[in-house]
């Protein structure tokens, strides 16, 4: 029998990374119903290809590339397929969806190593990358149960009404109760802040979030929004707007807290959501482009191995000079 050896430390546990990544798409499930019943089955059919596609293609190039003949899956590349769909808009096509599943998977994931040596969120690169080269239907958005009126069929998003118009627009068009449930315009499995927060409850209870990273992220948001806010109340938006608006709650709780691409200490968690949360405001606020979770997160994800070596504990018996020559 061949045995192989993985990488310290070695311990014990009943957690593996199929019953994890089985917590993650079970956590997702009211955000992917909450979709549906707001954007009809179209949300859900780009969903579902978008997480199967993605699933096949990780499968086929582990099992048939690598030559890992005994490989079963562990459903991460379903994770990042779901979570990439949900990022999505209405108005994408299915080669789209599968160019920036390729992309995900591929150019982000296989090409370092595999699950576990990505440097970057592969969703968020994969989304990333059809913004860039699909921007008209990557920023197309359809209005909530916009199939029950074909007579409005697409509109800005409430961070592009705040950037042209002003805040008072926004609250003429919606409430801050439509952003919570999420009957506003705006990427499929992003709009409901409400949807997304109870599968984040879920993942709390069963240990599998690091809390600090979404606590300091939105934490920052609120405080940089509310300084600016007290600026240009017209202008800036208030902090719960910023909370709620785009894609920040997805974003925190989903997307930042990814294992792989997060610091592995508490205060490395501390900078890199404190990070994440200055760079979405500064893009939010100073940028053409209204939206800055994604754009945050993949620049905090390249300074995830410096925030390690930089934050990681001292070893026991050793002083700070022993640590940086060592």
């Amino acid at each position: 029998m061949n045995l192989s050896t993985e990488a310290a430390p070695h311990f014990r546990t009943t957690n593996t990374t199929r019953k994890i990544m089985i917590d993650v798409l079970i956590s997702l499930i009211p955000a992917v119903i909450a979709s549906t019943w707001i954007f009809g089955f179209r949300a859900l059919f780009i969903m579902l290809f978008s997480m199967v596609f993605a699933e096949m293609l990780d499968f086929s190039i582990v099992r048939f590339i690598r030559k890992q003949k005994d490989h079963i899956p562990d459903f991460s590349a379903s994770v990042t397929g779901l979570l990439l769909g949900m990022n999505l808009s209405l108005a994408v096509n299915w080669w789209q969806i599968m160019l920036g599943v390729v992309i995900a998977i591929i150019l982000a994931k296989q090409v370092f190593g595999g699950l576990g040596q990505n440097f970057f969120n592969p969703a968020l690169v994969g989304r990333a990358f059809m913004l860039i080269s699909f921007p008209t239907a990557m920023t197309t958005w359809y209005v909530p149960f916009y199939y029950q009126n074909p007579d409005i069929v697409t509109s800005a998003s409430v961070l592009g009404i705040i950037s042209e118009e002003g805040m008072s627009t926004v609250l003429q068009n919606y409430t801050y109760w439509d952003m919570f449930i999420g009957t506003i315009p705006g990427s499929i499995g992003e709009v409901s802040a409400l949807a997304l927060i109870i599968g984040f409850i879920y993942l709390v209870i069963k240990g599998r979030i690091k809390l600090m990273i979404p606590v300091s992220y939105i934490g920052t948001v609120l405080i940089f929004s509310s300084v600016f806010y007290m600026v240009d109340p017209t202008k800036f938006g208030t902090p719960l707007f910023h909370l709620l608006a785009g894609g920040l709650i997805l974003g925190a709780l989903f997307m930042a807290t990814d294992m792989v691409t997060s610091p592995m200490t508490k205060m490395g968690q501390l900078v890199f959501g404190v990070g994440a949360g200055i760079l979405t405001m500064i893009i939010r606020f100073f940028g053409s482009y209204p939206e800055g979770v994604s754009f945050s997160i993949l620049i905090m994800n390249a300074f995830v191995p410096l925030i390690d070596d930089w934050l990681k504990p001292k070893i026991y018996g050793t002083t700070k000079g022993e640590i940086k020559h060592a």
